[in-house]
Order: structure tokens, then sequence, then C-alpha cells
């Protein structure tokens, strides 16, 4: 597999405010890759680096295996920002004209572009109607279709279903994979984590300006908070003390992690953590059933990237 999208050492300061200390990772021919982090991780000074909006103070970036300039060279990047960069009085039609002629289109080609965009987006009924009286989704549609139509071989995605419905968000999807079926590699930044772990290929962890874990997600997940389950048993009645405390001991669970005991919030709630469900649940509610508990729910839960991203850059709110 091809690398289209090559990041090395990229390094960019605000005066003394550190933004990027040495970002590195690759992108993939027709790869859908993830970028996630908490708020000030330096994800929007990335983004705007590689789009050409900030120069970088170091480092390397190269698009389809060629250096990029200080300035210029980006016609094979596409980038949809996450702010909406459409002209609310002009059509749709007139919107992507405009953006195809910024992108160097004209002619008989842009007019072709023009009406692929309009199908692509599912929009070709509203081509003549100003985006201002669009729902957000269908805004959103035309801002990713004015930074495609100059066919990029790499796009970069800030935030594209920020503020959407669900079937909007279906709708974008559908779009981009129809762009990664070409070949097209997205590069994504998204706050929605069920959005990564569903659509991207791998996933890049940005915080403190630093790439702290990067793979698919079976292996940030190895790498971080490992595959067990959790198990998550409700009783009828809390158990006692002594019985919560010889549980404690016969599930004790990886450093770091919450045993089987009750919860602060509900003494009823045991959780631990069982590296078989077929093996290791039965076990567990039998334990339960011979210290005199009885059983009224248990849920059990593979882990996700929300806890590999806790794991990662630790549950307080950044501002």
């Amino acid at each position: 597999m091809s690398v289209a999208l090559s990041v090395r050492d990229l390094m960019k300061s605000y005066g003394e405010r550190v933004a990027l200390r040495g970002v590195s990772f690759e992108a993939n021919t027709g790869e859908l890759l993830a970028l996630l982090g908490p708020n000030g991780a330096g994800k929007t000074t990335l983004i705007r680096c590689l789009s050409g909006r900030v120069r970088p103070d170091a480092g390397r970036i190269s698009l389809l295996g060629k250096p990029l300039p200080r300035q210029g060279g980006r016609e094979a990047l596409g980038f949809v920002p996450q702010e909406l960069g459409i002209y609310p009085d002009l059509t749709t039609r007139e919107n992507l004209h405009a953006f195809g002629v910024f992108n160097g289109l004209y002619g008989r080609g842009l007019r072709e572009r023009i009406g692929w965009a309009l199908e692509w987006t599912g929009l070709a009924d509203r081509a003549d109607e100003l985006p201002r009286d669009f729902s957000g989704g269908m805004k959103r549609r035309v801002n990713i279709a004015c930074g495609v139509l100059h066919e990029p071989k790499v796009l970069l995605l800030d935030e594209p279903t920020v503020g959407v419905d669900p079937q909007s968000r279906e709708r974008i999807f559908a779009m981009i994979q129809a762009l990664r079926a070409s070949g097209t590699t997205v590069v994504l930044t998204t706050h929605h984590l069920e959005e990564a772990e569903q659509r991207a290929d791998r996933i890049v962890v940005v915080d403190h300006g630093e790439v702290i874990a990067q793979g698919t997600l079976a292996e940030l997940i190895d790498q971080t908070v490992g595959a067990d389950r959790q198990a998550t048993v409700r009783l009828a009645e809390p158990l006692a003390d002594y019985a919560r405390q010889t549980l404690a001991q016969r599930w004790a669970p990886p450093a770091g992690a919450s045993g089987a005991q009750a919860t602060p919030l509900d003494a009823r709630v045991l959780r631990t953590q069982v590296a078989s469900v077929a093996e290791d649940l039965p076990r567990l509610l039998e334990s339960i059933s011979h210290l005199g508990g009885e059983v009224r729910d248990v849920e059990v839960h593979a882990p996700n990237l929300q806890a590999v991203f806790l794991h990662l850059t630790g549950r307080e709110l950044r501002e």
C-alpha cells in the first residue's frame, strides 16, 4: 500500500506556546485516517500546517511522495474546514462554480464536475436554490463538495459532521466512502469517537502537540486498556461486607482497573474484568450465588475507543 501523505517531525510554536512537538504519521492511499485529541491537543494547528494556512517551524510534509514546499504545491490536496466556507447569497450551482474556478477548473471540465457534485451530494434538485435556506446537513454537503471539485488525492476533513442529524451524518459518510472507492485518502478530525471507531482504518491520537498513539482500533486497545471485557452485575440486594471482600479478592482486577466491588453510587452493582466471557462469567455468577447474592441483570462491554482515549489523555476536561 502506497503512502499518500507523510508527516515527519512537524513542529510549530506561537511565541512561548508550543503547539506541535515533532508530530509524525502517515496516511495510505484510499485510507480513512482519524485524528483524535482533546481540546488544545494541537489538531487544529496540524491541519492548518497540512493545508498551507500555517507554516511549520520544522519538519517535513510529503504529498504523494513529493515534499511540499513552504508555499503552493497542494493541487492534489483538498481541505474542508469545520466552519462553513460557502457563500450564502450564491446558489448551490454558483458556489460550486466559484470554488471550481478557485481550484483551476474551467469550461467543459468544470461543468462536468459541477454535475457530478450535484449528483454526489444528492442536491441536484436544489442546484438553483440558496444554501442559506438549507438545513445544516445540506450546507455541510455543499461545503464538502466545494472542497473536492478538483478531485484531490488527499482530503482533509475537519469535523465534517458537527451539528448535523444522524441521517445527514450517514449521507456524508456515504459520500466519503464513494471518494475512498476512487482512491482518495481521507484524513478526518472528529470529536465523535464512535465515528472514528466505526469508520476509520487507523487512528492517530494527538495530545500536548505530540502523537501519543497510533494504529488500528484493535492495536490501540492492546496497547492500552487490553482486550478484557468489563462485566457489570446488578443484584437484587447489596451483598454483605464479607461477601464483597471475598469477591474482590477472588476477582482481583489488573492494576488501575476497578474490581468486583460495590460502586460508590449503588451497593447493588458489582464490576470486574473478564478475559473470557464463556469461561469467566459463569464462574463469577456462581461465586456471587454461593455468597448469597441474587443476580438481577448482567451487562458485558468490550473495550472501545472511548476507553482507549480516556486512558491515553485522562478524564479531566480541558478548555
